[in-house]
């Protein structure tokens, strides 16, 4: 069997390592960091949960070891696609590279950039960091990428899914192309692969298994809610999902949701019903997220509810079961989202909460994990739903059709547009009919004569301007009207224009 010993690596990192309890390497740091070492570019394809992260780091560290960093000059970039992932890809650099003087920041939103400029203008070896968050500070001058000799980007399919490609691609086009480039990403769909093509130099391809595949150590439960009424269909998983964990030992455990409202909504409901559980998703603040993935980690939050920002990437071993609240409307997220048990050897309890109106994403799941999980028999009361009242919708309204306030607010609208004013409409509504109210005569307006001017005059009478058309000197003889002045007067104008051409 090989051990960390046997991979290369200098006796700094390697008492890093021994720390942390680890000698065996699993399948894809086994096969990366030897060929990492020797400066070919890597494409890993490995799910998570794998080791992907000591597969980069532990190479990068050393081949940095013997260099020297400037200001705003790092030697490598290591990118990530949140903010957690990317703190704890720092927090394994901190770990193995503890022996070792190289010195690395982390660049994420959320957090003072402060801090970050004036670690970056001390001088940093490596970079870890968002996409989004180095494009700014490079954008202001604060960070220069022509000195990059490694580089590394780490869970690329959630690049894609998050719309990060253009910012890679980006990224990629301000370094060196003379860079060493280590690529991980659990599935290669084509625009993946279209990247890797475009930016990696004939990489060793290393994929230690089949994409989008779960873990055998994982026991997988499905539980389908009965069927009734649909206005009740959340409170139902609820209440299932508070039955189920009720029941179940668990030493911790993270809730998936397919959207944030989700996340809030069941976080609330457990921690109501006396279970410790707290809430994780992209719209909280960042130090908040920090701080309720440290009470994760360390155990003193027993339930994680989450979306799928953490559905990836999360370096938490010891999870021991995963729920699904809802059935993630892409299957590859199931494979990532279980993926949060059953790791480093451990084996792991997954559930899945199955409503009827999940069913055709359930088929895709079923599609792609090529097996059927265990049915789950689970005894919930359901009589507190018997009280239960859905939430009130507001009445479909057809075209066409007014409400009460519709109809009262017309009379007035209808009166406006007959020239009565505001006030008095209102004061037609407000006031009883048999009140009378005199209106005062509005004053009399004074007038002024003005002097006449010259536009007052008429003009002139026309002249005849040929023999066919002659004017009569006798006054009876001319066009009558107030518009008829002279000849021209009850003549259509296109009849003029060709008299007078």
């Amino acid at each position: 069997m090989t051990k960390f010993t046997d991979l290369g690596l200098n006796p700094d990192i390697l008492k890093a390592v021994a720390d942390t309890g680890y000698d065996t390497p699993t399948a894809i740091q086994e096969q990366a960091i030897p060929i990492a070492l020797i400066g070919l570019d890597v494409l890993g394809i490995a799910q998570t949960g794998t080791g992907k992260t000591a597969a980069f780091t532990l190479p990068m560290i050393e081949k940095l070891a013997s260099g020297r960093s400037r200001a705003r000059m790092p030697r490598a970039i290591v990118l990530a696609p949140t903010r957690e992932l990317a703190d704890q890809v720092a927090e394994a650099f901190e770990k193995y590279a503890k022996y070792c003087k190289l010195n690395w920041a982390l660049l994420i939103g959320g957090v003072s950039m402060a801090d970050q400029v004036a670690k970056l203008d001390k001088g940093v070896d490596v970079l870890i960091a968002t996409p989004g968050r180095l494009l700014d500070l490079f954008e202001r001058s604060k960070v220069m990428l022509n000195g990059v000799q490694l580089m590394v980007v780490d869970e690329a399919d959630r690049m894609l899914d998050m719309g990060f490609i253009p910012d890679i691609e980006r990224i990629f086009k301000l370094t060196p192309p003379s860079r060493q480039t280590l690529f991980f990403s659990a599935t290669m769909p084509p625009e993946i692969t279209r990247l890797t093509e475009q930016f990696l130099k004939n990489p060793v391809r290393i994929e230690v298994s089949r994409p989008a595949t779960t873990n055998e150590n994982i026991t997988q439960y499905v539980y389908r809610v009965p069927s009734g009424d649909s206005k009740l269909l959340a409170k139902a998983k609820r209440l299932a999902l508070r039955t189920l964990i009720g029941q179940l030992e668990i030493n911790n455990g993270i809730v998936f949701c397919n959207r944030k409202t989700d996340v809030d909504i069941v976080a609330k409901s457990l921690s109501v019903h006396g279970f410790n559980a707290a809430p994780i998703h992209g719209d909280l603040d960042q130090s908040l997220r920090m701080k309720t993935l440290d009470a994760f980690r360390s155990g003193e939050l027993k339930l994680l509810v989450a979306s799928d920002v953490a559905a990836r990437g999360l370096d938490i071993p010891s999870v021991s079961h995963v729920f699904n609240f809802d059935v993630p409307h892409h299957a590859d997220d199931y494979v990532h989202r279980i993926g949060r048990t059953g790791r480093a050897g451990r084996t792991g309890e997954a559930y899945l909460i199955l409503a009827p109106n999940d069913e055709k994403n359930y088929d895709k799941v079923l599609k792609l994990i090529k097996k059927e999980p265990n049915t789950l028999e689970l005894d919930v009361d359901w009589s507190p739903l018997a009280d239960a009242r859905p939430e009130r919708e507001k009445p479909a309204r057809g075209r066409g059709e007014r409400t009460e306030r519709d109809r009262s607010a017309r009379p007035r609208r209808e009166r406006g547009r007959k020239g009565e004013s505001a006030v008095e409409a209102v004061t037609e509504a407000v006031v009883p009919e048999e009140i009378v109210v005199d209106a005062a005569p509005p004053p009399e307006k004074k007038t002024r004569r003005r002097k006449s001017t010259a536009a007052d005059t008429p003009p002139p009478r026309a002249k005849a301007v040929s023999d066919d058309f002659p004017l009569k000197d006798n006054e009876d003889s001319l066009p009558k009207g107030p518009d008829c002045q002279g000849f021209g007067g009850h003549v259509p104008a296109f009849m003029l224009r060709s008299a007078y051409r």
